[in-house]
């Protein structure tokens, strides 16, 4: 399990009369929030299902489901799951558990299921607020189809492309859960057709200031922030899952010909910095 980096905590501001006509509900941006709550109530890290029991037996099921439902590096490139061998070579969350194979795992569609799982609901929040807020003008841009579709495929390049990175590495046997590299695919598609959207932005300095910039500079410095951590190496945090989804959104919007437009609804804003946990993104 890796923790990624913590970024802005974002919320929607209320829609006026005009904006919630213009607009429609965005559905697919709710569907995919509401799925990622779900599974994270049902499953071990949260903490409510009694089935994956309490203390240190939670934390051994929360490694194991992690493991199981995320993609995991190793078994992408290889195109099967782990055996016994390798799963016991990874370090053990706590003392005496152990990790069996799951051998009908199907890595690709690993991919697909590591983007509803999360590590907790810090993890959660720092995710999906940014799609709850970020989200619904791109919906309502592409068309729900193709913003699932555009969603889905950078979550997939995301992944794959970190895979790629991670091939030789000690993390390839990690499994990386979350939805950060198809969010960021949001976040560069966003940039791309709506860089003027005014952001406001909660500044600490003494105080909590509100401040509005355009959201070229927001989002460009939370792209640049990215960029600063790949040097060193900094465990578990999947850096570059957020670089690989920003690029690949942004250029996916390039290569479509959409143009720069107005939106249809409220204007997003964007809180203190929060952290955003996950094997993962």
């Amino acid at each position: 399990m890796a923790v990624p980096a913590p970024v802005p905590a974002p919320v929607r501001e209320p829609a006026g009369a005009g904006a919630r006509a213009a607009a429609r509900t965005p559905l697919v941006t709710y569907t995919l929030i509401a799925l990622s709550a779900v599974v994270l109530l049902a499953g071990p890290s949260f903490g409510l299902n009694p089935r994956y029991g309490t203390g240190n037996a939670r934390v051994c099921a929360e490694q194991r489901f992690e493991q199981h439902w995320g993609a995991v590096p190793a078994e992408l490139l290889a195109d099967r799951p782990l055996d016994a061998g390798r799963l016991a070579a990874l370090p053990p969350a706590v003392p005496g558990c152990t990790l069996s194979p799951a051998p009908h795992k199907i890595p690709f569609l690993s991919v697909l299921s590591s983007l509803f799982v999360h590590a907790g609901w810090l993890h959660l929040v720092g995710n999906l607020l940014f799609l709850y807020v970020f989200g619904p003008d791109l919906e309502e841009r592409l068309g729900r189809l193709r913003f699932l579709l555009f969603y889905l495929g950078v979550g997939y390049l995301a992944t794959y492309g970190w895979a790629l990175a991670e091939a030789d590495s000690a993390e390839s046997a990690r499994a990386l859960v979350g939805a950060s590299g198809a969010i960021a695919g949001v976040l560069g598609g966003y940039l791309r057709l709506y860089p003027r959207a005014r952001v406001t932005a909660l500044v600490p300095l003494l105080l909590f200031l509100p401040l509005r910039f355009p959201a070229w500079l927001v989002l460009g410095l939370w792209f640049a922030l990215q960029w600063w951590p790949l040097g060193p190496a900094v465990p578990g945090v999947a850096y570059l899952v957020h670089v690989i989804g920003f690029s690949a959104g942004w250029l996916a919007m390039w290569a479509a010909g959409l143009r720069q437009g107005r939106r249809a609804r409220p204007t997003a804003d964007t809180l203190s910095r929060t952290p955003h946990t996950g094997a993962e993104e």
